[in-house]
């Protein structure tokens, strides 16, 4: 056992492989009670030894992949809690600090998933903070009377405790890196545009950044639908003593039948996307994208990137793999390309593709790669430093039909290859290639946290210089290029309420 004594009190945590773990740390009060819907309050302090040797019980889940079972078998309210892994607990150790935000659409997710287990990676050198924030209506719908982008607030608070309480545990609160993927690459864009999060970080990475932002009529929309299963109004008056589940399974419900609500909802609805950052005008200001390029992270040091297929985790879950039809890929561009002209330009920038690849390339594009793309050049029109890289090693589970799918990086950075999705994606007995690019990111991903420079030269808008994570890893020329020029004009917006019934 090793204790830590931070400002709120000493922590007792356990000596796992050579490192220091302390989990289930509460960094905010529970968001239960009279602050359901609130924006989280700092945790009081405690006194005697507390023990940290257990994840808090994760947020309400919604139920894709059985999250909400795994929630609603887990003791407590205590939501907002975090984990820390140190190679070197005490003060004095002044080791570079690694953030990690979670992603799961901002419906589902929880940092006591084994998949993010810090272990691995602090043993290169870094103290690695895993978080627990508020998904779903909770975190995300737009409720009357509560702040909007709880969720995001959660992680500033987490944020903030890092700032006053982890040297105790050998960090240095002056070299914190945020990083995350997905909805979490999603998180950390918001967080760079986010006034409340200025100073609390110095790095960012942000993986698969998706280019769902809901401005304020959409977000109140969603949330009046998820109310109205109840029989509710979206209000705090009215949410705040139903029952956490029974707010999730309401959510659920209007996740499954989103379809009936593109006419209002659109390209969301078309894509299942019933929750995101909502550019309240407050809490988020404005886009990430319009906010880089207005300077807000020119003095943040980012390291942006994207899976080369990332659609293809999506169409191997929904069954559609090989199977798209002319009709459905001529749908998708239609609702997915840039602009009127934006399907014709898809055909003629990639004239030998078939259905199956027009409908993932416009999917990838519009949701992960091109908003990726576009935040680190946001970056770097505001004079900001960004190095930039694409995973193209293909998965080798289900025969390699996985490629270079959306979720592949979050292993091969963590090193934890056989747990989880992992297993599904890299196989139970990881090989010696997989075994070898995940020494290659992790050890890009801890250079880039401990000096800013992870191994290859910054993105600049002449070359365009790109690494390739692959069995040779290489750096070129930004490689979807037909891509990017399809798109180079469009602007990510808040996405809109739209008109019907």
């Amino acid at each position: 056992m090793t204790v830590a004594e931070s400002e709120a009190g000493k922590l007792r945590g356990r000596s796992e492989a050579g490192v220091a773990v302390f989990r289930g740390i509460p960094f905010a009060e529970p968001p239960v009670g009279a602050l359901r819907f609130a924006a989280p309050r700092p945790v009081r302090g405690w006194d005697g030894v507390r023990e940290a040797v257990s994840y808090g019980p994760p947020p309400p889940q919604a139920g894709a992949f059985g999250m909400d079972a795994l929630a609603r078998d887990s003791v407590g309210d205590d939501w907002l809690t975090l984990n820390v892994w140190s190679p070197e607990p005490g003060p004095g150790a002044n080791l570079p600090v690694m953030v990690w935000i979670q992603g799961g659409a901002y419906a589902i997710g929880m940092a006591g998933l084994p998949e993010y287990d810090g272990g691995r990676l602090a043993r290169d050198g870094v103290v690695v903070v895993t978080l627990n924030y508020r998904v779903g209506i909770e975190g995300f719908a737009r409720v009357e009377g509560a702040p909007a982008n709880r969720g995001l607030l959660d992680q500033v608070a987490a944020l903030e405790w890092v700032r006053d309480h982890i040297r105790a545990f050998g960090g240095d609160p002056g070299r914190v890196t945020v990083f995350g993927q997905s909805a979490g690459g999603g998180s950390v864009a918001a967080l760079l545009a986010m006034p409340r999060a200025a100073g609390l970080f110095h790095r960012a990475v942000a993986q698969s950044v998706p280019g769902t932002f809901f401005t304020d009529a959409l977000a109140a929309d969603i949330a009046a639908a998820c109310a109205d299963e109840l029989g509710l109004r979206p209000t705090v008056a009215d949410l705040s003593t139903v029952d956490p589940a029974l707010l999730s399974a309401a959510g659920d419900a209007v996740t499954g039948e989103i379809g009936r609500w593109t006419e209002r909802w659109g390209q969301a609805a078309h894509r299942t996307i019933p929750f995101a950052p909502v550019v309240d005008g407050d809490v988020l200001p404005v886009t990430p994208w319009q906010a880089l390029a207005d300077g807000a992270g020119k003095d943040i040091e980012l390291l942006a990137g994207h899976t080369r297929d990332e659609q293809r985790l999506f169409t191997a879950l929904d069954g559609t793999l090989g199977q798209v039809t002319p009709e459905q890929a001529a749908t998708a561009l239609e609702i997915f390309a840039p602009g009127p002209d934006g399907p014709l330009r898809y055909r003629d920038g990639f004239p030998a593709a078939g259905p199956d690849e027009l409908y993932e390339l416009v999917n990838s594009d519009w949701l992960f790669r091109m908003p990726t793309l576009h935040l680190a050049e946001a970056q770097l029109m505001a004079g900001g430093r960004v190095h930039f890289s694409e995973l193209t090693w293909p998965a080798p589970g289900m025969g390699g039909a996985f490629g270079a799918c959306h979720g592949l990086d979050v292993p091969l950075v963590f090193g934890n290859l056989a747990e989880g999705l992992p297993a599904t994606l890299i196989g139970e007995s990881p090989a010696a290639e997989a075994t070898a690019l995940s020494a290659q990111m992790r050890a890009a991903w801890t250079a880039f946290a401990t000096h800013g420079d992870p191994g290859w030269p910054p993105y600049d808008i002449e070359q365009r210089l790109t690494r390739l994570f692959d069995i040779r890893p290489e750096v070129t020329p930004y490689p979807e290029e037909a891509s990017r020029r399809i798109w180079r004009d469009h602007t990510f917006s808040a996405l809109p309420l739209l008109g019907g019934s």
